[in-house]
């Protein structure tokens, strides 16, 4: 089967954007469990502003959806302020 330079061109831009989302997707997931498994306010109190910038980007990078990411950060805000 023939394929335009288009279609070859639009493959492998997909892969790319494809690998580039997953690490993106990945260093969140990572540090949202990073941020749930610290023990002291001190240190939570360093990676909340991080860890909710990184949940706006990805809705702007369109990783996440818009409910999904206030879900997360209502949960993070909540252990937020729930730790002492």
């Amino acid at each position: 089967m023939i394929k335009s330079r288009s279609v070859l061109k639009n493959i492998r831009k997909s892969a790319k954007l494809r690998k580039v989302n997953r690490i993106k997707k990945r260093r969140l997931k990572d540090a949202i469990k990073k941020y749930t498994k610290t023990k002291t306010k001190k240190a939570t109190e360093k990676m909340y502003p991080s860890v909710q910038s990184m949940i706006d980007k990805s809705i702007q990078d369109g990783l996440l959806k818009k409910n999904k990411a206030a879900r997360f950060k209502a949960r993070l805000s909540k252990r937020f302020h729930k730790q002492k």
